[in-house]
């Protein structure tokens, strides 16, 4: 069980490269949330990921992404996490680059485990010393091991 509240293998994490535009970006953490068996229908997902972005950033500032969907091609909750050491232009609110993106994967109808799982990213990424060493680590083994401490 990951600090976020689910498990997140290794492949559901991925680092950012520099100078990535924000759509390369959501098509990482798509590929990576894609690889659990929860998500029956990665095209589902990353159209899904791409028109909610389009709607509004999910850029929330102070470094942050929280890119997120239900759709009823997942099957469980899926969280994705990338890392941008250099950050990435994600339309943040508070024009900012983002550092730390958390993809979430919900079934459609799941408001509460939704909401549960949202609660305990963000409640762990408001710990300062959590945050600052997430957002240092450069490999997936690093964000691997720092999660699942």
């Amino acid at each position: 069980m990951s600090v976020f509240g689910i498990p997140i293998a290794p492949s559901q994490i991925c680092i950012v490269p520099k100078e990535a535009s924000k759509e390369d970006a959501l098509n990482a953490l798509v590929d990576a949330a894609g690889s659990n068996p929860a998500i029956t229908n990665r095209d589902a997902l990353r159209a899904g990921i791409f028109d909610r972005e389009a709607k509004l950033s999910t850029g929330l500032g102070a470094g942050v992404a929280i890119p997120h969907v239900r759709l009823s091609d997942v099957s469980a909750p899926v969280l994705a996490v990338g890392i941008a050491p250099d950050g990435v232009a994600f339309d943040a609110a508070d024009g900012q680059p983002v550092h730390i993106m958390v993809l979430f994967a919900t079934p459609k109808g799941a408001d509460k485990e939704y909401l549960k799982l949202l609660a305990q990213v963000m409640l762990s990424l408001r710990g300062e010393e959590f945050f600052d060493r997430l957002g240092a680590c450069r490999t997936v083994d690093e964000v691997f091991a720092l999660l699942n401490a």
